[in-house]
């Protein structure tokens, strides 16, 4: 693939851009890196520095790929958190130039709004932009539980609430769903669910709750996950591939003791995902 990635990046560690790219890349993709902020470390640390990206700077870069006549070669547009609905139309303007170029790619996005124990942690106004025009606009979306039960206007609590709340989004716009860090009534109190759902079906993968939550595996798996469902065009095997490359990253960070995940030590299981879970199909 090509990939068109739009997101922030940081010096140190890996959130957005410094967690998507390299990832990719180690798959095999090539990665067009558009950045939209330029920090020394991700905003978890509660002090960074670096430059917030003009969104017309950010357009300006985009020009400039266009200007090379490459932009109709991209099989895909990514994005994440998105701070300002002016930085999320310049993206969507760059989603309506690629398809228009090439009408088989697709837009991939993870809709960062908040998580549970946390709340909403963007700006007044982002949850709502998200939902009501950027996740329409894209074909594959991946939330986490607290996410998906915002965009549905719902709560869920039992597997098929969750795929009822699936189905209102997809009903949007997007055909592919990646639900992550799920955590229903049938799922145990060490596991989380990861549950993915297309036209195809519904599959989900259960994995053992690990006692880290670092950031930026958010940002790898939708960038994984886009990938491995581009390249096998099954949702399931995507869905399994992604997991187990995840959870041994989540893994290798646990064991390392540090904070930020740990994607070089871990990355012959991001080339190679090992066979670690199998999905299960829901419906």
């Amino acid at each position: 693939m090509q990939i068109l990635s739009i997101q922030s990046s940081v010096a140190y560690g890996h959130v957005g851009n410094s967690a998507a790219v390299f990832p990719l890349q180690r798959l095999g993709h090539e990665v067009w890196p558009v950045l939209t902020v330029h920090f020394s470390n991700h905003t978890g640390y509660g002090a960074w520095r670096g430059p917030l990206l003009a969104p017309d700077d950010v357009r300006e870069v985009i020009a400039g790929i266009a200007d090379r006549g490459v932009l109709g070669q991209a099989d895909a547009v990514l994005s994440g958190y998105q701070g300002d609905p002016a930085m999320g139309a310049v993206i969507l303007d760059a989603v309506r130039q690629v398809k228009a170029l090439n009408p088989d790619a697709v837009y991939c996005c993870d809709p960062v709004m908040g998580d549970v124990g946390r709340g909403m942690f963007v700006r007044p106004g982002i949850p709502e932009f998200m939902r009501d025009t950027v996740v329409p606009q894209a074909d594959i979306v991946t939330p986490n539980h607290f996410e998906l039960d915002f965009l549905a206007g719902t709560t869920t609590t039992t597997l098929a609430e969750l795929l009822a709340a699936v189905d209102v989004v997809r009903d949007r716009g997007p055909r592919d769903v990646l639900v992550t860090s799920v955590q229903c009534a049938e799922t145990g109190s060490d596991q989380l669910e990861v549950v993915a759902v297309s036209d195809l079906g519904a599959w989900a993968v259960t994995t053992p709750l690990l006692p880290i939550a670092p950031n930026g595996c958010g940002d790898v798996t939708a960038a994984l996950y886009l990938a491995h469902l581009h390249s096998t065009g099954s949702p399931a095997t995507a869905l399994e591939r992604t997991t187990s490359s995840v959870f041994a990253v989540l893994e290798a960070t646990l064991a390392a003791g540090t904070r930020e995940i740990q994607l070089v030590a871990a990355q012959d299981s991001i080339a190679h995902p090992p066979a670690t879970f199998e999905a299960r199909r829901l419906r």
